[in-house]
């Protein structure tokens, strides 16, 4: 196996480079939704193929084993050539969580199918009065058997409908004195009697959230993940990757990448003021990659990441609105016109990034309780 940590940057780029170039289908491309797994199998089958599927993941696992330098790389180079999101939930993050808790039989089992999309995964966090709070989350599982017996409801599960495993936090104990106790991490089926998927109609129109409904679901308890009711440590574990994930610097990249795009069709760099404040967004975004850096190189190491990973989040997300704004200013009267606006043979939908840019302040827990994390847990300000 290729250890790519071993060529130097420039090396490893133009293989990155080369590869999207000439591999990734061209009518996939710079897409403004989130595509279905249907239409991306072929180019998942090219990237399993070659090995590179998971990037952080260690090469014994199956992943590319990539330092945190090569990751930015190659995720570099994916918003250049306009490569698409994949079904990532299963390696962005019940991958890496299995690899740290799970059991050697469970990592032999699901790694593999994670990486082939045998298996498509969503992840069962957010409910209806526990989305920042998840601590306060309501679906329960009792053991029944061999089996847990799941009931209760998810929200804002991105592509429920497109999955067939479901990633979830469940109360297994629901007498518990404090709310964080008696929380499990358990994998389950969706193709099953007692789950119903609703899709939720965004702002612009696509159909990427779901409500995720429970009526006696079942899964094995062999599908626990770490131990019983100690699942609110491995949350926290979890929603450290998931912050290192939305909080990694291709969002704003991309969104950089179209901006200066529709920049240069319309003649926007003659401008001083607008060269000033191009200028001020793309020194963030490259800070924000560097800071990322920082964390992945944590990740690398397996040092556990501290409350300063909500910075991540937090900035790159008020990032991605700010470049999305200027985006909408630049476009003038068509900054409001649904579809791309074509600029010769590029289209750059601007609409779209900025009906995107909107929740991910939200997302992931809401900026506002990433500040408090922030106040409390690294500036040590009182309550």
């Amino acid at each position: 196996m290729t250890d790519y940590n071993a060529m130097n940057d420039d090396d490893f780029r133009n293989e990155v480079r080369q590869f999207f170039q000439t591999e990734y289908p061209e009518e996939l491309r710079n897409v403004s939704h989130r595509p279905m797994f249907a239409e991306i199998e072929d180019w998942h089958k090219k990237l399993h193929a070659k090995g590179w599927v998971a990037p952080a993941w260690p090469a014994e696992f199956g992943g590319m084993g990539l330092d945190a330098a090569k990751i930015l790389i190659f995720y570099e180079e994916q918003q250049n050539w306009g490569v698409t999101r994949g079904r990532d939930m299963g390696v962005q993050m019940v991958g890496p969580l299995i690899i740290k808790f799970g059991t050697d039989a469970q990592k032999e089992y699901w790694l593999p199918r994670i990486l082939s999309c045998e298996t498509i995964w969503c992840q069962g966090y957010s409910e209806p009065g526990a989305g920042s709070d998840l601590a306060s989350l309501r679906t329960t599982a009792i053991v029944d058997g061999d089996d847990f017996v799941i009931n209760g409801q998810k929200i804002w599960t991105t592509m429920a409908h497109d999955a067939d495993h479901i990633f979830m936090l469940v109360r297994t104990d629901p007498d518990a004195p404090k709310k964080q106790q008696g929380i499990s991490f358990v994998l389950a089926k969706m193709d099953q009697p007692g789950i119903e998927v609703r899709t939720i109609t965004t702002l612009s129109g696509e159909k990427e959230f779901c409500e995720v409904f429970f009526d006696d679901a079942r899964a094995p308890v062999a599908n626990l993940v770490g131990e019983l009711n100690n699942g609110w440590s491995m949350a926290k574990a979890l929603l450290s990757f998931e912050r290192i994930f939305i909080g990694a610097p291709n969002m704003a990249q991309n969104a950089l990448v179209q901006l200066k795009t529709l920049a240069e069709g319309r003649g926007a760099f003659a401008d001083p003021g607008f060269r000033d404040r191009y200028a001020e967004v793309a020194l963030d975004v490259e800070d924000h990659a560097a800071l990322y850096t920082r964390f992945a190189n944590q990740v690398k190491r397996g040092e556990t990441l501290g409350a300063d990973v909500s910075m991540l989040k937090i900035w790159v997300s008020e990032t991605f609105q700010k470049i999305s704004e200027l985006m909408i200013e630049v476009a003038g009267p068509d900054g409001g016109a649904i579809g791309p606006l074509q600029l010769g043979n590029i289209g750059v939908d601007v609409l779209s990034n900025f009906y995107k840019s909107r929740p991910t302040t939200i997302y992931g827990g809401s900026n506002e309780i990433q500040r408090n994390i922030l106040s409390k847990a690294v500036l040590n300000l009182p309550s």
